[in-house]
């Protein structure tokens, strides 16, 4: 007889590629989601979308476009994550808590490191081609 327990979870898909679209469409739905409800995620993407796009067009060896490149995105995903933690907190509860500012303020530290780790490489990388040589 199955369960009653309504509090039961859902059983898991088994795969196939049917898992890859339904996973596909809610990565897709999370990113619209913060792109029309997060105004940090809106202005991070003004940044990185444009340079991403420029570091194609800086002649610099393939290994360090990629590196360019990838380091924006970690931006994007630090942020996804941040909003996510922010997200859930707040659904919990509203209630001010200093596990829930601890959360919130880790999530804010990981955007924070990962926009520093960016502009370091960009910078690292840009002045091992473009410094006036000594």
């Amino acid at each position: 007889m199955p369960s009653t327990n309504i509090h039961a979870p859902a059983p898991k898909s088994k795969g196939g590629l049917a898992r890859i679209f339904r996973a596909s469409k809610h990565s897709w739905q999370g990113l619209v989601a913060a792109a029309k409800y997060e105004q940090a995620f809106r202005q991070e993407l003004m940044v990185v979308i444009p340079l991403s796009i420029g570091a194609w067009f800086i002649p610099v060896p393939p290994l360090q476009r990629a590196l360019l490149f990838s380091v924006l995105q970690i931006i994007l995903i630090a942020e996804l994550l941040n909003s996510a933690i922010e997200a859930n907190t707040d659904h919990i509860s509203l209630e001010i808590h200093p596990l829930a500012k601890r959360a919130k303020d880790m999530g804010s530290a990981a955007v924070m490191l990962s926009i520093i780790l960016s502009a370091a490489v960009w910078g690292a990388v840009l002045w091992q081609w473009y410094a006036p040589a000594q």
